[in-house]
């Protein structure tokens, strides 16, 4: 039966060429939409995870309730002490000691008064870890100058240094204040500039050394937050939740000192993003069954009709209505899964295409805070090969199946008219 369609198939191409294309073309599309939007959403949660949230941060629960002030008298104290029990308790996670400031960067002239100034937003990690480097992609952003080598120095945005009209190696002075409260002024030499090609982190970003910071800001043994990121650095939302449960769960303490960890998706909104994200690769793939299904009905529609004469004739030598139906629903499903093949194939070309290439959207990213590349991707998952297959099958399938009801309303009386013609 198989090897009878496909003959009728490739022999009529009539019948099949248009079918066949619609389901390509509609494959192609949804399993590129779907690239993109997990693209997107990979590199907005990485972005954030990255310089921000961890796939996990813990923190104390006072700190936890102003984290948008940064307020690091809330900071985690013996911060060392419960980084080394966190990589033994969770020795599948990389684990970050992060200090987040704020301040002035003061620009000195050749007689020491101040020539410019601008606000920052520092970061400070452990530089020597070649690890954490990696993560934040500072070897690849790194513009002029090196990464700090030795004490006091830093580096800087490189939009940031075009501002303030500053070069590698010469001296800044940090304002911020201390944990403690007190104001706090530290010199520091710029070793090097970075471009992220991330509007919000290429504005006013410092980041310098952790320990140097540790003196700074009078920060011994203490540390803002602490990041734990998961080995492959994707996102797993179960075991994030079930790690945080487990953690906060297990602490004695319960003053505002108490630590808490909290998952990524519980941060700055960024689990309403994932659902989202979600929910319109799904509205996608429903939307384009829905359109393949009205434009292959249209087309088994006129199929038939062009098939009268056929179809009346396999009824007049005595073949069931409903064999002749089936028959009609194996074509469908044959055509279906070749275009969805073709389409797939389409669709993952264009996908790597857009994920080695990219495309610049940094013209619409000027004013925007999100963190998000300048450069957006689309990204081949283990999904992309099959998000396809489904809609190309079952679109032809149904537009076939409703057309294919005409058939039982044939009546006999109308065949041989039907043939004489």
């Amino acid at each position: 039966m198989i090897k009878f369609l496909l003959k009728g198939i490739l022999r009529d191409r009539s019948r099949s060429l248009f079918p066949f294309l619609t389901v390509a073309a509609g494959t192609l599309i949804i399993v590129a939409a779907r690239g993109w939007l997990s693209g997107v959403g990979n590199d907005m949660l990485w972005s954030s995870a990255a310089f921000s949230t961890g796939h996990v941060k813990v923190m104390t629960t006072a700190y936890a309730k102003d984290i948008d002030l940064l307020p690091n008298d809330l900071a985690i104290l013996e911060a060392d002490s419960v980084l080394t029990e966190l990589k033994k308790s969770y020795p599948d996670m990389l684990w970050s000691s992060r200090i987040k400031f704020g301040g002035l960067l003061d620009i000195p002239d050749a007689t020491g008064e101040t020539r410019a100034q601008a606000i920052i937003a520092g970061l400070a990690l452990d530089l020597n870890d070649a690890l954490q480097v990696e993560m934040l992609g500072i070897d690849d952003a790194l513009v002029r100058g090196h990464l700090p080598r030795a004490a006091n120095e830093l580096i800087i945005s490189d939009t940031l240094a075009h501002q303030l009209n500053v070069s590698v190696g010469d001296t800044a002075t940090l304002l911020s204040s201390t944990m403690y409260g007190s104001s706090a002024m530290h010199n520091l030499v710029i070793a090097g500039t970075v471009h992220f090609g991330i509007i919000a982190m290429d504005r006013s970003t410092v980041i310098a050394n952790l320990p140097d910071i540790r003196v700074a800001l009078d920060m011994a043994d203490a540390a803002s937050e602490i990041l734990g990121y998961f080995p492959d650095y994707l996102y797993h939302d179960e075991r994030a939740r079930a790690m945080s449960a487990g953690f906060s769960a297990a602490q004695e303490k319960t003053d505002e000192f108490a630590l808490q960890m909290v998952p990524l998706a519980d941060q700055q909104g960024l689990g309403s993003m994932i659902s989202m994200m979600g929910n319109m690769s799904t509205v996608v793939i429903m939307v384009f069954i829905f359109a393949m299904a009205i434009v292959l009905w249209n087309a088994g529609l006129m199929g038939s009709l062009r098939r009268y004469g056929e179809i009346g004739l396999r009824l007049a030598v005595g073949e069931e209505k409903g064999h002749v139906y089936r028959s009609l629903i194996g074509e469908s499903i044959i055509v279906g899964i070749g275009g969805a093949i073709v389409g797939t194939i389409a669709g993952l070309t264009l996908t790597y295409y857009l994920q080695v290439h990219g495309i610049d959207i940094s013209s619409s990213m000027k004013n925007s805070g999100m963190m998000l590349s300048n450069v957006v991707r689309a990204r081949i998952t283990p999904a992309s090969y099959y998000v396809g297959l489904i809609p190309g099958i079952v679109a032809p399938l149904l537009g076939t199946a409703i057309s294919g009801i005409g058939i039982y309303r044939r009546q006999t009386a109308q065949l041989f008219k039907e043939l004489e013609v």
